[in-house]
């Protein structure tokens, strides 16, 4: 490991754990997260984590589209591999989303699940990218898995910004909160901004050491 690498890993480290610690002691809580449980300005707490693993899901998803667009046109293997690490690491942190999302669900509106128009398009796109990973396990000829893979991926530049951000809002109603519906203040706004930072970062460092063992697996055969 370099000293850049290790450098970036301290760092990462200092600044999740400053993001988490503000999360809990530092944002003040919410007003305004109001359901069927009636207020309950303590969820807002889970703001800090369920939106900045969406953000950085999407995010994930949009790079591996790149870096299979990469693949098509220079045909390296290392770009596969970024492209394949990018949607393993961004499939969990969508899982990580629905997840908290659902406990957030739980606290709101009285259900884990609502089938709320955001909670459906999460899912779509947990079958989308669930399917990217079956595509290549089906394929047996490495080239072949690689190249199909990459054309799957690549309409990720569409399908992903669909189920993200449009979607969800063809739905003529929704209990999801909408941007500026909850009163929250600066500080929140400031954490929530760190936090996406902070797991857009730790995306960037596990897709990579990923990335590393599948050219170790492909270079032992």
């Amino acid at each position: 490991m370099t000293i850049k690498q290790k450098t970036f890993r301290w760092l990462l480290f200092v600044w999740l754990a400053a993001t988490i610690w503000a999360a809990f002691f530092y944002a003040p809580l919410s007003q305004g997260f109001a359901g069927k449980m009636g207020d309950a300005p303590q969820s807002s707490r889970i703001v800090f984590f369920h939106v900045p693993l969406a953000v950085a899901s999407f995010f994930a998803f949009l790079v591996a589209a790149a870096w299979s667009g990469v693949y098509l046109w220079k045909r390296r293997s290392i770009d596969d591999h970024r492209a394949v690490a990018a949607i393993e690491v961004g499939m969990l942190y969508c899982v990580l989303a629905t997840v908290t999302g659902a406990v957030w669900s739980k606290v709101q509106w009285g259900a884990y699940w609502n089938w709320d128009p955001r909670q459906s398009s999460i899912v779509l796109a947990l079958l989308y990218y669930g399917a990217y990973l079956s595509l290549r396990g089906a394929v047996e000829d490495s080239e072949v898995r690689a190249r199909l893979s990459a054309v799957y991926a690549v309409l990720g530049f569409v399908v992903a910004p669909f189920l993200f951000f449009i979607l969800p809002r063809m739905a003529s109603f929704s209990l999801h909160p909408t941007p500026g519906s909850a009163e929250m203040d600066r500080e929140i706004g400031l954490v929530v901004v760190a936090a996406i930072a902070g797991f857009t970062a730790l995306f960037c460092w596990i897709a990579s050491l990923r990335r590393r063992v599948l050219d170790l697996n492909a270079e032992a055969g």
